[in-house]
């Protein structure tokens, strides 16, 4: 597939999160194959046919930050990509490992010493839309937290704007949730974050952690907190408990125009209520337009 723009000039993302892939067979919580998940959703996307100009794996991986978890991920979403034509932009989360993930991922050489343990933050450009990455973990713990001298850096690679504007990629969702476990584990201090993403063309924030579809705002900048390809938190669990469940999905982020557009897909194998042509459905909706004119 061709990697050039839409002749409309419209983008999409493809938003995939807290993957948590393991090192082998291993099923995690004792449930859930999440490579298998992985794949089928890949396999879904690939075999839409739809234009896809990049892949944001947006934290969490691995579960446990094991090479051989970041070889089995990268044997699958690679290939899909290439098929796709998109860009491949990867994101740390707090289950994820800096040295495993700077060389296994990110083409980082242990040569460069340091560097593998220092955070990883990036920048990837889309056709014009540019993709800040900002690595919100800190080695050992759950939350979030950005350093000063990351917000410094957001600010020198935010100082000039972009042709399509900006998406802000980081783990850790910088607003306040209802679940309790999930607010303990946000991104803290987020006014320092605020303070800095202020005025700038940044369009939306794009999070993970939380294995629960939310939004909510930063600095008046909207910001989704994608559905986890692994299991899900639910959200109105029996007051007292923590609860998860299988399920998953993914996101569909499209930029059209002057809007940016989130949309949660559900991608846990379901019966097909219909599947009729897209056009046959457009006729429908005309005909009952012009008979209620």
């Amino acid at each position: 597939m061709s990697t050039a723009a839409s002749p409309s000039g419209d983008l999409t993302i493809i938003q995939l999160t807290d993957t948590h892939i393991t090192a082998g067979e291993t099923l995690v919580h004792g449930a859930v194959d999440t490579l298998d998940s992985l794949r089928r959703t890949l396999d879904r996307i690939v075999g839409s046919g739809r234009r896809v100009d990049a892949l944001v794996l947006s934290g969490d991986l691995t579960d446990n930050g094991a090479p051989q978890a970041y070889r089995r991920l990268r044997a699958v979403v690679e290939p899909a990509a290439a098929a796709l034509g998109a860009r491949i932009v990867y994101a740390m989360g707090n289950h994820d490992e800096r040295t495993a993930f700077g060389t296994e991922l990110c083409g980082r050489s242990t040569k460069d010493g340091g560097g593998l343990t220092a955070p990883y933050d990036a920048v990837h450009e889309v056709h014009g839309l540019r993709i800040v990455v900002l690595d919100s973990t800190t080695p050992g713990r759950h939350e979030g937290w950005l350093t000063d001298t990351q917000l410094d850096w957001l600010r020198g690679a935010l100082s000039r704007p972009s042709a399509r504007g900006t998406l802000l990629v980081l783990h850790h969702p910088p607003i306040p949730s209802p679940v309790t476990t999930v607010n303990y584990l946000r991104l803290q201090e987020p006014d320092r974050l605020a303070a800095v993403l202020a005025g700038s063309d940044v369009r939306m924030i794009l999070c993970g952690h939380a294995h629960l579809t939310g939004t909510g705002a930063v600095a008046g900048i909207p910001v989704w907190v994608g559905p986890a390809l692994s299991y899900r938190v639910d959200p109105l669990a029996p007051v007292g408990r923590h609860r998860g469940h299988v399920g998953y999905g993914f996101t569909r982020i499209d930029v059209l125009g002057g809007a940016v557009v989130a949309t949660a897909v559900e991608a846990t194998p379901a019966e097909v209520v219909y599947d009729i042509p897209e056009q046959e459905m457009l006729d429908r909706l005309r005909a009952l337009a012009l008979e209620a004119g």
